[in-house]
């Protein structure tokens, strides 16, 4: 669940209260590149030195659009839709499997809404298609696709997918989300009453393990609040949020926790506690607000991914009354909070300990009051994925010839970090960072 896109936001709720230097800069030494000929509004992927994005056009219309990794030049754009998927989560991404580029594609045949269609990464040629009724869209699940299909209806399922021939390798009842894979397995979120983690062998669909979210955060789990997941080593570090139900006015179950990848043990958990934004993957040095009884809210806290333990804070009584939004350096040592266009204040989060605002750079939102997308044909209610933008928190103002966000923002796929400008235009730079995720996974 992310910022803009997802319902791990509550947007307006969750950024105000839970705290909504330098740069990692491309410079000459590596390739950069910008396609401006995009307004991405989906999360990226990438694979087979190629990335795919959702972009919207000026109409209103969504187009499927791969790009050409290593130049950024547009190598072929299809159109594309969402046939069900929720707007609390975002325009749907492709997803890339094995040399193919999965989307879903605009269908009208019957009781047929879309069709998922899969094509050539690079010359965007059909190679095979399934009519889908609902769908949250596709993802990869390690050498294979996942899709979640008929999600609107009683007979909704998630099936697994050979990308050279669409031919189905096993399927699964109820809908879910994949969270992590590798070549073998894939750890999947069942969205149910009582959401459960499960991770199934690749090949055959064979149970692994595995783990009720409420064992870790308590009963009353809502996913309805949103949810994030990041892998860490061996272990897979898993975040929901609260929820309040307008019917019963009680806030579910939320905070963060950790699962072992090879048998869903439960490593720690951190229940009452909410991802700050922006930040980077729950598997990345998760950032956290405690959150009492009474719904109010504490310091900073930073955690260690692999023990969930506290690394750094600032208390309560150092947050700045109100007005502010978090913003980060490049290695999340220090805690900004930034004023637009006047003094901020710096905390480092290791001591707690107050830092001299004077020539501390902090990344944040570029925007703190985004729009809904003006898509045509579609639930209003969706929102692109956020970019940031780089502040001198002395002033609040931003910094002139910005370079590249930082990689715990952008995450890493074999050496290349790819980001979406505020105008929707896409970045790449080859910097050679080690392959790690970022705030969208």
């Amino acid at each position: 669940m992310r910022p803009y896109a997802k319902p791990a936001l509550a947007l307006a709720g969750t950024l105000a209260l839970a705290g909504c230097s330098g740069s990692d800069a491309a410079t000459a030494a590596f390739p950069t590149w910008h396609n401006d000929q995009v307004n991405a509004v989906s999360r990226t992927a990438t694979a087979s030195g190629v990335a795919a994005t959702t972009s919207m056009k000026p109409d209103g219309t969504l187009e499927t659009v791969a790009i050409d990794l290593a130049s950024g030049r547009k190598l072929w754009g299809t159109p594309a839709t969402m046939a069900g998927r929720l707007p609390g989560m975002g325009v749907s991404a492709p997803a890339i499997a094995d040399g193919v580029i999965a989307s879903v594609d605009p269908a009208k045949m019957g009781r047929w809404k879309a069709m998922l269609t899969a094509r050539d990464a690079r010359s965007g040629r059909v190679r095979w298609t399934r009519p889908v009724h609902s769908t949250f869209g596709p993802q990869r699940c390690g050498p294979y696709l996942c899709l979640s299909e008929h999600t609107a209806l009683a007979a909704a399922r998630v099936v697994v997918l050979d990308p050279a021939t669409g031919g189905q390798l096993w399927k699964l009842p109820g809908i879910a989300e994949v969270q992590w894979s590798d070549a073998k397995r894939v750890v999947l979120l069942r969205l149910a009453t009582n959401p459960v983690i499960e991770s199934y062998e690749l090949k055959t669909g064979k149970l692994h393990w595995q783990q009720p979210i409420e064992q870790a955060l308590g009963p009353d789990i809502d996913l309805s609040g949103g949810w994030a997941f990041g892998a860490t080593g061996a272990n897979l570090i898993g975040y929901v949020a609260p929820y309040t139900s307008p019917r019963t006015k009680r806030t579910s179950a939320f905070g963060l926790f950790s699962v072992k990848l090879d048998d869903g043990t439960i490593n720690w958990m951190r229940p009452s506690v909410v991802r700050v934004y922006p930040s980077g993957s729950p598997g990345y040095a998760p950032i956290v607000r405690p959150v009492d009884q009474q719904g109010l809210y504490g310091g900073f806290a930073k955690l260690d991914a692999d023990s969930g333990r506290v690394l750094g804070q600032i208390t309560a009584a150092q947050v700045p009354g109100s007005g502010w939004w978090l913003a980060f350096p490049a290695r999340m040592e220090r805690l900004g909070f930034l004023k637009h266009d006047t003094k901020g204040s710096v905390y480092d989060l290791a001591t707690g300990q107050s830092v001299p605002v004077e020539e501390q750079h902090g990344w944040s939102f570029c925007v703190t009051d985004p729009k809904p997308l003006p898509l045509k044909g579609q639930a209003p209610g969706f929102y692109s994925i956020a970019s940031i933008c780089e502040y001198d928190l002395s002033t609040g103002k931003r910094v002139a010839g910005q370079g590249a966000p930082p990689s715990w923002f952008t995450g890493s796929q074999d050496g290349w970090r790819l980001w979406r400008d505020e105008k929707g235009g896409l970045h790449g730079v080859n910097d050679g960072a080690a392959t790690a995720p970022g705030m969208y996974g």
